[in-house]
C-alpha cells in the first residue's frame, strides 16, 4: 500500500520503519522543526535508512521518501497523523486541501480529532480512524536509531462513520499491525491511556518532580506496588470515563483492563499485574524531566478537558477532571481550558454528530 505518515518524531519514524519493512511504500513528513531535526537530516541524506532496535533484535529499513511537503499525501490510500496532539487541529487544517475523496486518515492517538477533520473537511468523503496508543514505544537514540522499547499486543480502533467500517477494516488490516476494532472512535479516544496515567501520576507528583531536576520517571515512583493512595485518584477519574461509556452505550472497561487487552494475551493475568509489570521495564524512559512537559500540557488540556467536554454534553459529572485541570492551570500559571478541547473548540455540532454516530441502540 502507498502510505504517508505525517509527522517525523519518535513513533512517526519508527512505525514508518516498521510498516516499511512489511512491504509498504512509506512516506515520511515532517510537520516542523520543533524537534528531530538531526534524525530528519539523516535520513534525508541516507535514503531513508531507519534502524529498529528491538531488544537486541536490529531490523533496518529505507523508507521510500522523506519531506516536508504535505501535498505528499495526495494518491496515498491511507494517511497517518503522528505528531503531538496540541498540534492535531493546526495540522488538519493545513492537511485538509491535499486529501482527497475516498483516502482513510488514521489519527494516532486519535483524542477525538475526527472532531477536527468534521470541522476543517466538510464535504470530504474520507474515512477516519483514531487509535488508542502508539503502537510502538521507544525513542531516537541517535539520528538514525530507533530503541523499541514495547510493542503493542493489540492496537484498538475505532472508525467513524460507523456506516464505513467494514470498508475501513478492509483497509487497515494490510497494514499488518496487529489492529482490533471498536465500535466508535469516542471509545478510541476515551481509553487513551495517558490520559488518566500520565495527568494524574504528573500533577500528583509536581513537588517531586520539581525537586528531582530532570530524575523522574512517572512510571516507577507515581504507580508502584505501594502507592494506594495514588492509585485510589486513578480509579476515581477512571470511573468518570466509564460513566461517559455507559451512558453512550459502551462497556464499561477500566483503565487496567483496556492496559492489559493491549499489552498482554494471557487472559488469566491480573489486569493490575500486567499495568504494573508495564511500569516496572527498566526499558521505561524518564519523565517528565519538568512540570511543563507533555505529560500535563499536553494530556491535560487535550486529553481531560476533552473528558470534561464530553461530560458536559452528556450531562455526565466528571468532578476529579475538573479538579486536576485546575490544579494543572494553576501549576503552570495559564488555562488548560484556554488551550485545550472545549465544546466550542471541537464544536458542539460537530460533537453531537460524532455521539449520534457512536450511540448504541438499547
Amino acid at each position: 500500500m502507498k502510505i504517508a505518515m505525517v509527522g517525523a518524531g519518535n513513533a512517526g519514524c519508527a512505525v514508518a520503519a516498521d510498516l516499511t519493512l512489511k512491504g509498504h511504500e512509506v512516506t515520511l513528513i515532517k510537520t516542523s522543526h520543533a524537534m528531530h531535526d538531526d534524525n530528519f537530516n539523516y535520513l534525508v541524506e541516507h535514503n531513508g535508512k531507519m534502524t529498529l532496535n528491538e531488544f537486541g533484535g536490529v531490523k533496518t529499513a529505507c523508507i521510500h521518501k522523506v519531506c516536508r511537503d504535505l501535498e505528499e499525501v495526495r494518491g496515498k490510500e491511507i494517511v497517518i497523523i503522528y505528531i503531538q496532539t496540541n498540534f492535531h487541529e493546526q495540522l488538519i487544517e493545513r492537511l485538509m486541501p491535499f486529501l482527497e475523496d475516498g483516502q482513510l486518515v488514521l489519527i494516532n492517538p486519535g483524542y477525538l480529532s475526527t472532531a477536527y477533520m468534521l470541522k476543517h473537511g466538510s464535504g470530504k468523503n474520507l474515512i477516519i480512524a483514531e487509535a488508542e496508543s502508539s503502537f510502538i514505544d521507544g525513542r531516537i537514540m541517535e539520528p538514525g536509531l530507533f530503541r523499541v522499547g514495547f510493542r503493542n499486543v493489540r492496537n484498538p480502533i475505532g472508525i467513524y462513520p460507523a456506516a464505513r467500517r467494514e470498508e475501513a477494516i478492509a483497509k487497515l488490516d494490510q497494514l499488518d499491525e496487529r489492529l482490533v476494532y471498536l465500535d466508535s472512535v469516542v471509545e478510541a479516544a476515551l481509553h487513551n491511556p495517558n490520559m488518566v496515567v500520565h495527568t494524574v501520576g504528573s500533577v500528583m507528583s509536581i513537588p517531586r518532580i520539581e525537586k528531582s531536576m530532570g530524575d523522574f520517571c512517572l512510571y516507577h515512583e507515581a504507580y508502584t506496588r505501594d502507592n494506594p493512595a495514588t492509585w485510589r485518584i486513578l480509579e476515581a477519574l477512571d470511573a468518570e470515563k466509564m460513566n461517559i461509556l455507559e451512558k453512550l452505550g459502551f462497556e464499561r472497561l477500566p483503565y487496567v483492563e483496556a492496559c492489559k487487552y493491549r499489552n498482554s494475551l494471557d487472559e488469566k493475568e491480573d489486569a493490575k499485574q500486567v499495568f504494573l509489570d508495564y511500569a516496572e521495564m527498566d526499558t521505561r524512559a524518564k519523565g517528565p524531566t519538568k512540570v511543563d512537559s507533555r505529560y500535563i500540557s499536553e494530556d491535560v488540556p487535550q486529553g481531560l478537558v476533552m473528558l470534561e467536554a464530553l461530560g458536559e454534553a452528556l450531562e455526565v459529572p466528571t468532578p476529579i477532571a475538573t479538579s486536576l485541570i485546575e490544579i494543572a492551570s494553576a501549576a503552570l500559571g495559564r488555562s488548560m481550558r484556554a488551550e485545550g478541547r472545549t465544546l466550542e473548540k471541537l464544536g458542539r455540532e460537530t460533537v453531537r454528530m460524532i455521539l449520534n454516530d457512536s450511540r448504541r441502540k438499547a
